[in-house]
């Protein structure tokens, strides 16, 4: 716990320069088609002056960003994605320049091959900031931004940073290649017909 607060407070002192979008060009990710979408939030440590949340509502942010991001593949092989929110800090109005600090959350990323029946990666871990906007850097995160809008901000954070990963996985390790194995349609100009 002392780790995850200590992570927490370290990233909520740094600034973010990139703006990620909602929807954004999809990336290469092979066979992969996202089954079910598991998002946890029971267990998540709250970062020192942060905002309150409730478990379920970081489970609704969390599964509606990785349903937009994940959900748009349309492969032919199932995965299951189950993501933990093991801490976050949602920045309270702070001093603009004196004490202006980011929204943050740490998260542990499984990934499930349905028809394997395996886990190809346990326990990966992600830490993600929020963007900083011309308004959020003028008057702070806590000024600029809700509750809400922050927790939505953060879990698309945290869906754009495992989409960037499955397809790295893919592009180095293989992640969602088609198997061989795998039961393709006929097609249909290749159906020869049995004589009368």
């Amino acid at each position: 716990m002392i780790r995850i607060l200590t992570l927490i407070s370290g990233l909520a002192l740094m600034g973010a320069c990139t703006q990620t979008q909602l929807y954004e060009e999809p990336e290469n990710l092979g066979e992969f088609k996202l089954r079910v979408n598991y998002a946890f939030a029971d267990k998540a440590v709250k970062g020192p002056v942060s905002r309150d949340a409730t478990p379920e509502e970081w489970t609704a942010a969390i599964q509606n960003a990785v349903d937009i991001r994940l959900g748009r593949y349309e492969g032919a092989q199932d995965y299951d994605i189950g993501i933990s929110l093991e801490g976050y800090m949602l920045a309270p109005p702070g001093v603009p320049v004196v004490f202006n600090p980011k929204s943050t959350a740490i998260v542990l990323v499984n990934v499930y091959d349905v028809n394997k029946k395996e886990f190809i990666a346990k326990g990966k871990q992600f830490q993600v900031l929020e963007d900083t906007t011309g308004g959020s850097a003028l008057k702070g995160s806590g000024h600029a931004r809700t509750r809400e809008e922050q927790m939505s901000g953060l879990a698309l954070k945290v869906a754009d940073r495992v989409e960037e990963w499955l397809a790295e996985e893919h592009q180095d390790n293989g992640w969602f290649d088609r198997r061989p194995n795998l039961i393709q349609p006929l097609d249909s100009t290749e159906v020869t017909q049995n004589p009368a």
